[in-house]
Order: C-alpha cells, then structure tokens, then sequence
C-alpha cells in the first residue's frame, strides 16, 4: 500500500494507494472514528462495491444512499435530497459520509458534508481514474448549476481518501481515458518527466498493468497534495489545475452535462490551450503536436464540437470562476511542465482559435 500525505496542519490527511485500499477496513474505521457512517454511491458502483463496503463497516451500523449516474444529477436537487435522508434518518454532528464513486459524487458528497449542521466529516473512496488522480484530493467540492460549471461549492477537505487501483477494471474503457485526460494535465503543468512516462507506456496503461497505474495515481496525487498545501483555496498556484478548464467548461456547459464526459472536453481544453498559446510564441508547432498526439493515443478527442462558435464559448467563459472584473483568464502553457495564468486574451482571438 502506497501512502502519502496532503499537508495542511491540523486538517492534514492520508491519502492510501493499492490494490486493496477498499479492504482495509482498519484504516478505515479509524478515520470514521466514533461517527455514523453513510455511504453516498450511485446506481452503476453500489452493485460492484456497496455491499463489501456495508459488511465491512456493519459494526458500525451504516446507512447508504443511492442516486442515479451521471453528471446532470450533480446539482442542488440531490443535494437536497441527500440533506433530507440525514435530517429523516437524525442524523447528526457524529456522522461520517461517505463518498463511494467517481467525480460526481466525491463532489456532491463532500458539499454536503461542508453544509450538513454547518459540517460533518466525510472520507473519499474515489473509483474513476479521473477521481482518483484528481477530484478526490484537495477538498474542492460543488454542484453544478444550469449557467455553469461547480459555481455553488466550497473549499472543504476530506478525513483520508483511499484509492482502490482494482475499480479500475471495472471502469468503462471511455472513462478511463477520460481521466488520462487529467493525467497528462499533470505533466504538461507540472512534471515533464510524467508526460515522457505517458508517451512510453501507453499499451500498458490502456491494458491497466499495475505497476503503471500506481505509479501515474501516485505521482499525479503528490503532484496535487504540494499544491495544494500551497494554496489550498486557489489563490494562486492551485489555478494552474485547471489548464484545459475554461474551454472544456464551455463545452460541457453548451452540450449539457454528461453528454461529453469531464475529462473529455478538459483534453480538448489542452488541445486549445496548446493552440492558443502557440499563437503566443510560447510553444513551438512540434509541441502543440506532441502534445495533440499524446491525448489522441489516449483516445481523448481533439477536436471541439462541430456546432460549437466563438461566441457560445465566449458565453460560457464570461461566467468562470477565474475571472476577475470581468476579463477571462486562461491557464496555458508557457514550455513543457510549466503554466502561466493569463488575462490578456482578447474575444477575437478567442474565436479566431475556433474558427481555426
């Protein structure tokens, strides 16, 4: 079992990597401590994984509570609907949720967590490559709204997250590269010798040798616990996460959510990213198409939406979390393993680079 650590004080925690991190029912009791658990899972993963997680914590009398699959059902209906099974069940400060899925129910679960009696305590289970190399950590938590993306959150972290490598075989084989998507992110803001990695054990990775993907969850985890122990509420260095997120934001805010999966627009975020920032003379036309192929072999797609403009991006990225007075700011590249967050991008070459 791999472990490492998310540094922030007295609200520090572990975070546990292997192939049976959803067994270690001893680590995980010690987290829950003396609190009721509730798992919050949805209808694809409580068949795969619900029922060893309630015989393993039986002693402890947990409840669980199922919602439908999908990034739609992120939203301020079930969170409600959440709040209103722990107000029926009494459930109080001494409760412990538990987050049993991917992206969207870490997210969900965790803003309930920050909200329930102004907060209870909550434990990540993450069982998406995308999850786990990325939502899972760093307590950011949200749902989203029908005019943007995780526009209603906050900033609330998580007792420990325990990161079972053997979920990944039963992930989808689109899920899976969706969260690549994220994996290559690490290396193109942060680590060059990751995205070498990538580009070298591509036919490992997509047959899930485990080796490779411990290796890739560990270093993408250690990359974003360093980070965010520097900047836990995104002030600064922790904006550099979200290189691709404007324009993928845009995307799956125009299509609706669910019908292109997160990590899918965020590679062709990169891809435009990458683009932009070569008309910037920031990147060579080599890189752009080292790092094109790269998400390609991943079989993320490339290329926007077909009935996607300049303006129906300009539209959604008005509404960016990163915007300050009004003006878009993106997250590009600067060189391989190195970011700069940017405010002087005009609309015209926002839509000239989707023309393009």
């Amino acid at each position: 079992m791999l472990e490492l650590t998310v540094n922030l004080d007295e609200r520090s925690y572990p975070i546990y990597i292997g192939q049976s991190a959803l067994q270690d029912t001893g680590r995980l009791i010690h987290h829950i401590g003396d609190c009721r658990p509730i798992i919050i899972t949805n209808e694809t993963i409580a068949p795969l994984y619900l029922q060893q997680l309630l015989d393993s914590l039986a002693q402890l009398n947990p409840l669980h509570f199922i919602i439908p699959d999908g990034e739609q059902y992120k939203s301020l209906t079930w969170f409600e609907k959440i709040s209103a099974f722990l107000l029926e069940n009494n459930c109080g400060r001494d409760t412990c949720l538990i987050a049993l899925g991917g992206g969207v129910i870490g997210d969900l679960t965790g803003f309930v967590a920050a909200c329930y009696q102004r907060g209870v305590p909550f434990i990540q289970i993450p069982t998406t490559l995308l999850s786990q190399v990325d939502s899972s950590v760093g307590g950011k938590t949200a749902v989203n709204h029908p005019l943007g993306k995780n526009m209603i959150g906050a900033f609330y972290q998580p007792q420990a997250v325990f990161i079972d490598t053997r979920s990944l075989h039963t992930l989808p084989t689109r899920e899976f590269a969706a969260g690549m998507a994220e994996v290559i992110k690490y290396g193109l803001i942060y680590d060059t010798q990751l995205f070498s990695y990538l580009e070298q054990h591509i036919n490992e990775l997509k047959q899930l040798d485990e080796a490779c993907l411990q290796h890739i969850i560990f270093r993408c985890c250690e990359i974003k616990a360093l980070i965010v122990a520097e900047d836990e509420k995104e002030q600064g260095l922790r904006a550099l996460l979200n290189l691709g997120h404007t324009f993928a934001h845009a995307i799956e805010a125009q299509m609706g959510y669910g019908v292109w999966l997160h990590g899918e627009a965020v590679a062709t975020g990169m891809v435009l990213a990458a683009k932009l920032a070569y008309t910037r003379q920031d990147l060579t036309q080599e890189d752009v198409e080292r790092i094109t192929t790269l998400i390609a072999q991943y079989s993320l797609p490339i290329e926007i939406p077909s009935d996607m403009t300049g303006e129906h991006f300009l539209l959604h990225m008005r509404k960016d979390k990163k915007n300050k007075k009004g003006t878009i700011r993106f997250i590009l590249p600067t060189e391989f393993g190195q970011c700069a967050l940017v405010d002087d991008v005009s609309d015209d070459q926002v839509r000239a680079l989707i023309e393009q």
